[in-house]
């Protein structure tokens, strides 16, 4: 039986669940520099919380100093994922943030369905969940490559657990969880709840006057909205 009605709960992912100490990072450099011959400082271009076709455009317009073609973008996005694999698994900085594997383990005891509303498209979560296999818990998610729409890709989450479920879900009975306001920004587009997570780069205040629902320091604390 879920906890007090809850449905579903979607995560997200760098930063909430875990941290790759940059790899991703790593892995847009090398795609750039192979294949534009450019430096890039992916960190200082881009915020956090981006979805990855819009780091690809924006990082491209800002080295370049033009929009991408489609082909271009695609072969960038490609190339980062070929090396993302090796950079996730090599990097000395990955860590699962703590109380998710006991979190994780009491909501799906608590019959809560677990899904994944990331910037990340859908191959680079994946591989970035695999090394701490985390994507046991989550059948169904909503990803960088549905769009790069934070909130178009969280409602595209719900219609994929809705598919899950066999039925409709009710949204009062949903939220999300993130640790950037523009996960609480995407959440509430798509008519859910967020908790935000002071466990990346924003603090609990930041979460709390962006307009989060309720705010953690860690997912240790469990979560409030169940």
């Amino acid at each position: 039986m879920a906890e007090a009605g809850t449905q579903a709960v979607l995560f997200d992912i760098d930063g909430t669940l875990i941290s790759t100490g940059g790899a991703s990072d790593r892995a847009w450099k090398r795609a750039f520099k192979e294949l534009q011959g450019v430096d890039v400082d992916v960190p200082a271009i881009t915020g956090k919380g981006v979805p990855d076709p819009e780091v690809g455009r924006v990082v491209f317009e800002h080295a370049l100093g033009r929009e991408p073609t489609q082909d271009e973008a695609e072969a960038v996005m490609q190339r980062r994922i070929d090396h993302l694999p090796e950079e996730v698994e090599n990097s000395p900085g990955f860590v699962v943030k703590d109380g998710v594997v006991e979190l994780l383990d009491r909501l799906i005891d608590g019959g809560i369905m677990l899904g994944l509303t990331t910037g990340n498209v859908e191959e680079a979560a994946h591989i970035k969940l695999a090394r701490a296999n985390l994507n046991r818990y989550f059948s169904f998610g909503g990803y960088g490559s549905d769009s790069a729409d934070r909130t178009e890709l969280t409602k595209k989450a719900l219609e994929r657990g809705e598919l899950v479920a066999g039925h409709p879900l009710d949204r009062k009975s949903c939220f999300s969880c993130g640790d950037t306001p523009r996960d609480v920004e995407a959440g509430h587009g798509a008519g859910i709840r967020v908790v935000g997570v002071a466990s990346g780069e924003y603090t609990a205040e930041e979460l709390v006057e962006a307009g989060a629902d309720a705010v953690i320091r860690s997912l240790v604390e469990g979560l409030p909205l169940l």
